[in-house]
């Protein structure tokens, strides 16, 4: 019974947001309620537990998704992406292109939300396209999937790291093994599969053309690189420096503290205060209007965390949550198979990568203890999981159609596909990973 009204609950919950239309966390909300009352919690028990999982999940990933944000909106007002793309262009010449965009969609993805990063490069990319003449979606795709890649499987993107803090995975280690499962899944995704479309040649929509910066309008290279960067290089090199040195040196205090995700996120923040904002001729008042702008942007977003809590919380007080561990262990599927599986039918039915990592987490974790898989590799499984064949419901499939003017068909044949390998791709590198590891 217990696990009959779970999955009717998550029908529901697939039909209030998919078409109902109803807001996200409202839906969660509504959703925890009638399942606590179903499973026949008190209702005093059912509030608390609510009040529980939206505390629990916001209390460890609302910094570091604000942080980002504030970080992102600076990248992104002050032209260090710009910086980045045409760095990188110079680099490798007009006709590598794609491998400039591809590289380029996977360093700027790396603090950035998908859709700044979309918003960012995606202009850029039809600038191109118009300047030299080139098919704007062959040179295109590489680096939306480098976009997905580092949106569905790297923290401290928002779903990644809420998943990382429920399993209490390691952050250098998830981010270290996510690097190497995402450069075979942007190869085969992004260059491999994005070599195949020549031959869609409808132009872009002019419309979003990138306007043109001057040199001094963009921050130097070093600065662009080492802002956007700064928050990976300080988390992997001292996750990386820290087994060496003596545990209660002061080295080693000093670097525990630089290495949590929080402090790394602030410092890089505050970095590129001074270097994309003072530094540019901003004022302070003026950088903490963007700062503030950026946090207003993520609001709803971690409403819906939040709402996921409550519903993670209340299955795991109704018993249910142990009770689909109990069912998964007998399963002959391998864990990180099954946890990917759920969330990339979660993400078929509601289009949403975010809700469907998240939704997918609550369910797993106890199955996480029972079976002792690695809990890094299992935040990169359920992430590959959430990316799976975006479609109409995913408003990232209507943007992509916009910018790239295509007809619906074809956005299946591309967009689609390409998403459906960086999930498909994704589960691949953790299964080979797990060998190489365990």
């Amino acid at each position: 019974m217990p696990l009959l009204i779970t999955t009717l609950g998550i029908f529901v919950l697939i039909i209030l947001i998919s078409y109902a239309r109803l807001h996200t966390f409202l839906a969660f909300l509504l959703v925890s309620l009638g399942v606590g009352f179903a499973l026949g919690l008190s209702p005093s028990t059912i509030f608390e537990s609510i009040q529980k999982g939206i505390g629990g999940t916001l209390g460890s990933i609302v910094g570091i998704i604000a942080l980002g944000a504030m970080l992102g909106k600076l990248v992104a007002t002050s032209g260090a992406a710009q910086q980045i793309a045409v760095t990188m262009m110079s680099l490798v010449g007009t006709r590598h292109a794609r491998w400039a965009f591809m590289i380029t969609g996977f360093i700027v993805g790396l603090p950035l939300f998908y859709s700044v990063g979309f918003l960012l490069l995606a202009p850029l990319v039809i600038t191109v396209a118009y300047r030299y003449k080139l098919p704007a979606l062959y040179i295109g795709l590489p680096m939306l999937a480098s976009l997905s890649v580092t949106q569905g499987y790297l923290p401290p993107h928002p779903a990644p790291l809420a998943i990382l803090k429920q399993f209490n995975a390691d952050m250098g280690l998830t981010l270290g093994y996510g690097i190497l499962v995402s450069i075979p899944a942007i190869l085969i995704s992004g260059a491999l599969f994005g070599s195949t479309l020549k031959r869609y040649t409808t132009l872009p929509n002019k419309v979003f053309m990138a306007a043109e910066l001057t040199d001094e309008q963009m921050p130097s290279v070093a600065v662009s690189f080492l802002t956007v960067l700064l928050p990976i290089l300080l988390i992997g090199v001292i996750t990386f420096v820290r087994p060496f040195l003596a545990e209660r040196s002061l080295a080693s205090q000093v670097l525990l503290t630089l290495g949590e995700p929080t402090v790394s996120m602030l410092v890089s923040v505050l970095v590129a205060v001074g270097l994309l904002g003072l530094k540019r001729g901003k004022s302070m008042a003026e950088t903490t209007v963007l700062l503030t702008d950026s946090v207003k942007e993520v609001a709803m977003l971690l409403l819906i965390f939040g709402g996921a809590g409550a519903l993670k919380q209340v299955l795991t007080d109704g018993g249910v949550s142990q009770a689909i561990a109990d069912l998964m262990q007998h399963s002959s599927l391998h864990p990180y198979v099954l946890a990917w599986t759920m969330a990339a039918i979660i993400r078929v039915c509601v289009g949403s990568s975010t809700v469907s990592g998240i939704t997918t987490a609550g369910f797993v974790a106890p199955l996480l203890k029972a079976s002792g898989v690695e809990p890094n590799l299992m935040v990169l499984s359920i992430g590959a999981g959430s990316m799976m064949f975006s479609h109409v419901n995913d408003t990232g499939f209507w943007l992509f159609r916009e910018y790239f003017q295509l007809s619906m068909a074809d956005t299946l044949k591309t967009w689609s596909v390409m998403e459906t390998l960086v999930s498909v791709t994704g589960l691949a590198g953790v299964m080979v990973l797990n060998l190489i590891i365990a």
